[in-house]
């Protein structure tokens, strides 16, 4: 068993590693985290949803951004897709659970808003149907996948892909990077001098 647990944690470390070489990931991260920001601060939100895990990445992110992360600073505009049950019930009984997340764009998204989607297959039919009506309504759209970025990679202007074809390896990297995007957009709002940022941080 303790083989097991060290066996497990160099596959989630190596996944890590394949991350932390991939320049093209790693710019799109930096990209994802500066769009945000810009948005963030001409007045718009953060939109972001996922299933499953993908759904607690996406609480757990947006949690981040309105109470704190790093520091304490203002509040920042972000809402996550998947908390109210009787949202998801009512678009899943009255019209198809595909539907659950684009019914919600089509109800809050507003022309230079971001969506951040996350899904360890790229292809998450509720995540690829709200990313299309997002598009249509000028809201930037970022992906968080893997397995090659799937039908989400050509419906989103920022793809972040884990180099990876394991979920559970997947969400961990999504997890740490979702973290990093965080603070790079706090340091992009309130600039490395707020509140102890630097020294937070270690820059």
């Amino acid at each position: 068993m303790k083989e097991l647990v060290r066996r497990q944690l160099a596959r989630s470390i190596e996944t890590m590693e394949r991350v932390r070489a991939d320049d093209t990931l790693l710019e799109a991260v930096v990209r994802a985290s500066t769009v945000t920001a810009e948005a963030m601060m001409a007045g718009r939100k953060l939109l972001v949803a996922g299933n499953g895990g993908s759904a607690a990445d996406a609480q757990h992110l947006v949690a981040e951004f309105v109470s704190r992360l790093t520091v304490n600073r203002p509040a920042l505009r972000a809402i996550a897709l998947t908390t109210d049950t009787s949202i998801l019930t009512a678009i899943g009984n009255d019209f198809e659970y595909h539907n659950v997340f684009e019914r919600q764009i089509e109800a809050l998204g507003q022309t230079g808003d971001v969506f951040l989607g996350i899904s360890t297959s790229g292809n998450s039919k509720n995540i690829v149907k709200a990313l299309e009506l997002a598009r249509e309504k000028g809201i930037t759209t970022i992906g968080y996948s893997g397995n090659g970025g799937g039908q989400m990679a050509a419906l989103c202007d920022i793809n972040v892909i884990i180099p990876s074809s394991t979920t559970m390896n997947i969400q961990e990297s999504h997890l740490a990077l979702e973290h990093i995007f965080c603070i790079m957009v706090e340091l992009c709002c309130f600039g490395p001098d707020f509140g102890g940022y630097a020294k937070a941080l270690g820059l």
